[in-house]
C-alpha cells in the first residue's frame, strides 16, 4: 500500500466511549444481500453515491450510522418504500478510501431502531428514527437455560457436519449468557434468507427471537445432514468407478491370457472392418483410427464415449466412395422425360445436354440448376423425373423458413445432440454421393442471430469449392462434386446474388390452355380416377368441360387447382357409385355445374366496351402474368397529382413520369383547354388492399391519362406494358411470356410491348401468338396510335 493510502485508514472513534448518545437523526446506508444486528462487526464495501455520502457524513458527526436491508438486492438505486423500516444503528470504526472511488469501512452494529420518516432523499438519504428498546431477561429461568444450551449444540452439530468446527467458536458460544445476544450472534452467522432474518431483527423479545433461531437452526441442521449425505453418496460413487475401472482392466487382462476378447475389444474390432469397408480417403481415415483408438482408451460408459461412437457411426456410414451409375442412353432418358412432362423443353434439353458431356467426359462436375417459376408448374416432380431418367437416387429438402446456418453446415460435435447438417443427412440417407439433390424454397431462406443458411450455401453451391465441402460436425472435407443440385424458387428477388450468380437459373413461366388440356388428359385425369379408387370407363371429360374448368375455375400459371378440380370430380363421381349408381359419368360443359358449382371466374374482359380514362396493363407476380386495370380521372382542384391503389415507389416515380409526359405532349389548343393548373389528376389502380410495385405500368399510366384529357377512349382488347421516360421512350420490361399467358387467360387479343423485347418473342408458345397480336412499339406515340380508339371520342 502506497503511502498516502495508509494516510486514509482512519481510526474514528478511538477516543470516544462505545456508550455515547446515539443522535435522532442519522444517514441511511441501504445494504443489500446482509441484514445486520447489534453487536455485529463486519466490513463492508460502499460503492452506491449515496450511501458514500452517508458514509462522509457520519465520519464528520460521531461516526453513527443508520442501516437498514433493502428488499430487493438486485435494485441499485432503492427508493424510500423499498427499504425496511426496522434496522441498526452502527457506528463506523475504520474507513479506506479506494482508488475507485468507493470506500470500505468496518462497522460495528450498537442498537436496532426503527424509521420514523424520511428528512432528507435527493443526495443522500437521511431518516429520522426512535431505538427499540430491548426487553430484559431478569432471571434465566430452567427453560430459557434449556434453550440456549440446545441453540449451542445445534450450532456445534451444523459446525461439524459443515467441517468447519474449531475451538475458538466454541468458546465464543459458551461466553455468551444473555438470551438475545446468543440469538443475533447465531443469527448472524447462520445462511438464512433475507426475510427471516429481518423478521428475527424485528423482534425485541429476546426469549421469542432465541425461539425463532431455535426452530431455523433444527431446519439449516436437517439441510446439513442431507447434504453430507450426497457429498458422501458423490465420493462414494467415484470410489465405485474408479474400482470398477480396475476390474474391468482385471477382466480384460484375464481375456487376453485366455486367447478371448472382451466387449470392448469386439466393438473396437467391429468398428475396424467398418472403417476398411468405407474406402474413405486417406485424412478421414487418418480421423476415423484417432477416434478409435481414443473410444478404446475410455471407459465404455463415460459421457465422451457416446460422442465419439455416434461420431464414427456416421463416419463410416457415409457414402465416401459409393456411387449409383448413371444411365448415359440418351434417347431413354428423353422417352422418360417426354413420358413425366409435356412440354418444359428447355429443361430436357439441359439434362440431355449433360448426359452428352458425361459420355464423353466421366469426370465432369454436377450442374447445379436452380428452376424458378409460379406454383404447379412442375419444379419439383421435374427433379424426380431428372433422376429417374439418370438412375441416380433422389434426396429433397426444403429450405423454407430455415434461419439457423447449422442446419446447412451441421452443429460442432461440442453440442449435445449435435447432428451433421441436412446436406451431409441427405446424402447419408441415400447411400450414394452423387444423387439428384434438390432443395426446394431457396428464395425462402431466413437469417437471424444464429447465422445465414444462405451465406453456408455458398461453399456447397460451387463448382470450384465443393469438392471440399467442410461440415462442423464430421470437420473432414466431403466431395460435393458429383451431386446433381436443383434448387427451386417462385422468384429470384430474394436470393442473395452472390448466391445466384452460382446457380445456372432456368425460368417455367407456366402453361398456356392449349397445353394445359394436354396434360390434364395425359397425367392429371388418369392420375385423380386411380387415387380415387375409379376405373378409366367410369368417369370421362369432355374437351369443352375441360377448357371450362380452366378458364372459368382455375386462374393460375400451373396446373395445382387443375387437378383440385378435376379430383373434386372424381371425389363426387365415386360417391355417387359408392351409393349405387352403375352408370358411367360423362362430364360435358352442360353439366360440369353439378358437380363444381357456379363459375368462379369469367374469362371475358372485364370491360364490356372501351372506357375513357381507362387503360389495361400486365404484371408479373410469383404466381405468373396478370391484368392490372389502371384509371385515371381529372377533377378541380389546385393541380395535385392523387396516387391511389396501395402502389410502391416505382410504381409512383412512373406515375410522375407519365404525367409529366402527357403534360408536355399535349397540343398548344389543348393545354388552353385544360388549365392543369386548377386541375387535380387522380390515378387509382385496383384493386386498392393489394400492394403493387413495379416498373412496367408506365405506359399503362400515360395512355390512361391521355386518354382521361383527350376524351378518346383505350380499346379494351389491347393491353400494354413498358416502362415511359420524360420524352415518351418505351423501356424494356421482363416477363413477357408470363404476362402473354396471364393475357391470354384474361381474355386479351392484342398486347403492345417494347420494341426491345422483340427477342423474347422467341420463347412464347406458338399457339399463343396465334390467339394474340404482338404489337412491338418504341415511343409513346406508337402506343397511342394501338391503343387509343379515336372514332370513339367522350
Amino acid at each position: 500500500m502506497a503511502e498516502a493510502d495508509r494516510d486514509d485508514l482512519i481510526s474514528i472513534i478511538a477516543d470516544d466511549e462505545p456508550d455515547a448518545d446515539i443522535p435522532g437523526i442519522l444517514p441511511l446506508m441501504p445494504v443489500r444481500d446482509i441484514v445486520v444486528f447489534a453487536d455485529m462487526l463486519l466490513p463492508l464495501f460502499v460503492g452506491r453515491e449515496k450511501s458514500v455520502r452517508a458514509v462522509e457524513e457520519a465520519v464528520e458527526k460521531e461516526g453513527f450510522l443508520f442501516m437498514a436491508t433493502q428488499k430487493d438486492p438486485a435494485i441499485e438505486n432503492p427508493h424510500a418504500d423499498e427499504i425496511f423500516r426496522t434496522g441498526t444503528v452502527g457506528r463506523v470504526l475504520r474507513m479506506l478510501r479506494l482508488p475507485d472511488g468507493g470506500i470500505k469501512i468496518l462497522v460495528q452494529g450498537f442498537s436496532r431502531a426503527r424509521i420514523i420518516n424520511y428528512v432528507r432523499k435527493r443526495s443522500m438519504y437521511r431518516v429520522k428514527i426512535e431505538l427499540l428498546a430491548e426487553q430484559t431477561v431478569e432471571k434465566v429461568s430452567l427453560e430459557i437455560e434449556a434453550l440456549m444450551r440446545n441453540v449451542r449444540e445445534q450450532c456445534e452439530k451444523i459446525l461439524v457436519l459443515r467441517g468447519e468446527m474449531n475451538g475458538e467458536i466454541i468458546t465464543v458460544l459458551q461466553s455468551v449468557e444473555d438470551p438475545g445476544k446468543l440469538a443475533d450472534l447465531v443469527a448472524s452467522n447462520l445462511r438464512l434468507k433475507i426475510e427471516d432474518s429481518q423478521k428475527l431483527l424485528e423482534a425485541t423479545d429476546p426469549l421469542k427471537r432465541l425461539r425463532s433461531v431455535n426452530d431455523l437452526l433444527s431446519h439449516e441442521a436437517e439441510l446439513s445432514v442431507v447434504q453430507a449425505k450426497i457429498q458422501s453418496e458423490v465420493k462414494d460413487e467415484i470410489s465405485k468407478n474408479q474400482r470398477d475401472y480396475f476390474l474391468r482392466e482385471q477382466v480384460r487382462a484375464i481375456y487376453r491370457e485366455l486367447g478371448e476378447q472382451d466387449d470392448k475389444a469386439l466393438e473396437v474390432g467391429e468398428y475396424n472392418k467398418k472403417i476398411k469397408r468405407a474406402r474413405m480417403p486417406k485424412t478421414a481415415r487418418q480421423e476415423a483410427l484417432r477416434q478409435l483408438k481414443r473410444l478404446e482408451q475410455m471407459h465404455p460408459e463415460s459421457a465422451e464415449s457416446t460422442v465419439v461412437r455416434t461420431y464414427l457411426d456416421w463416419l463410416v456410414e457415409m457414402p465416401w466412395s459409393k456411387s449409383s451409375k448413371d444411365s448415359l442412353d440418351i434417347k431413354k432418358a428423353k422417352a422418360v422425360l417426354d413420358k413425366d412432362h409435356y412440354g418444359l423443353n428447355r429443361v430436357k434439353d439441359r439434362i440431355l445436354e449433360y448426359l452428352s458431356v458425361r459420355k464423353l467426359n466421366a469426370a465432369m462436375k454436377g450442374p447445379i440448376l436452380c428452376f424458378v417459376g409460379p406454383p404447379g408448374v412442375g419444379k419439383t416432380s421435374l427433379g424426380k423425373s431428372i433422376a429417374r431418367a439418370l438412375k441416380r437416387k433422389f434426396v429433397r429438402i426444403s429450405l423454407g423458413g430455415i434461419r439457423d446456418e447449422a442446419e446447412i453446415r451441421g452443429h460442432r460435435r461440442t453440442y449435445i445432440g449435435a447432428l451433421p447438417g441436412r446436406i451431409l443427412q441427405g446424402l447419408k440417407q441415400c447411400g450414394t454421393n452423387n444423387p439428384v439433390f434438390m432443395m426446394d424454397e431457396i428464395d425462402k431462406l431466413g437469417a437471424d442471430f444464429r447465422g445465414d443458411p444462405s451465406s453456408a450455401l455458398l461453399e456447397a453451391l460451387d463448382p470450384e469449392q465443393n469438392s471440399d465441402f467442410s461440415d462442423h460436425f464430421l470437420n473432414l472435407p466431403f466431395d460435393l462434386s458429383k451431386v446433381i443440385f436443383i434448387l427451386t424458387a417462385n422468384t429470384t428477388d430474394s436470393i442473395p446474388s452472390a448466391l445466384l450468380d452460382r446457380m445456372e437459373v432456368i425460368t417455367l413461366s407456366g402453361y398456356a390452355e392449349d397445353e394445359k388440356i394436354t396434360i390434364a388428359y395425359k397425367y392429371l385425369l388418369a392420375r385423380q380416377i386411380k387415387e380415387n379408387g375409379l376405373k378409366p370407363r367410369q368417369l370421362s371429360l369432355s374437351p369443352g368441360a375441360m377448357r371450362q374448368i380452366i378458364s372459368q375455375y382455375t386462374f393460375e400459371a400451373g396446373l395445382r387447382n387443375l387437378e383440385r378440380e378435376i379430383g373434386t370430380i372424381c371425389r363426387k363421381a365415386a360417391r355417387r357409385i359408392a351409393e349405387g349408381e352403375k352408370k358411367p359419368f360423362r362430364i360435358t360443359r352442360g353439366n360440369l355445374h353439378k358437380f363444381l358449382g357456379i363459375a368462379r371466374y369469367i374469362p371475358e374482359m372485364d370491360q364490356e366496351k372501351s372506357q375513357v380514362g381507362l387503360a389495361t396493363g400486365l404484371a408479373w407476380t410469383q404466381a405468373g402474368g396478370e391484368v392490372l386495370y389502371v384509371e385515371a380521372s381529372l377533377i378541380d382542384g389546385k393541380g395535385e397529382l392523387i396516387v391511389t391503389g396501395q402502389l410502391g415507389d416505382v410504381m409512383q416515380e412512373s406515375a410522375r413520369a407519365a404525367v409529366t409526359y402527357a403534360r408536355s405532349s399535349l397540343e398548344p389548343d389543348e393545354k388552353k383547354k385544360r388549365n392543369f393548373e386548377n386541375l387535380d389528376i387522380h390515378i387509382h389502380v385496383p384493386a386498392g388492399a393489394i400492394p403493387k410495385d413495379g416498373p412496367s405500368a408506365g405506359i399503362a399510366m400515360a395512355t390512361a391519362l391521355i386518354s382521361a384529357v383527350t376524351g378518346n377512349a383505350v380499346r379494351n382488347d389491347v393491353a400494354m406494358t413498358g416502362e415511359v421516360t420524360l420524352r415518351g421512350r418505351v423501356l424494356p420490361i421482363g416477363g413477357l411470356k408470363e404476362k402473354a399467358l396471364g393475357a391470354l387467360r384474361a381474355g386479351i387479343r392484342a398486347i403492345i410491348f417494347p420494341a426491345k423485347n422483340k427477342k423474347d418473342l422467341t420463347e412464347i408458345p406458338p399457339n399463343v401468338k396465334r390467339r394474340i397480336r404482338f404489337i412491338p412499339v418504341q415511343n409513346m406515340q406508337q402506343v397511342l396510335e394501338h391503343a387509343l380508339d379515336k372514332a370513339q371520342p367522350s
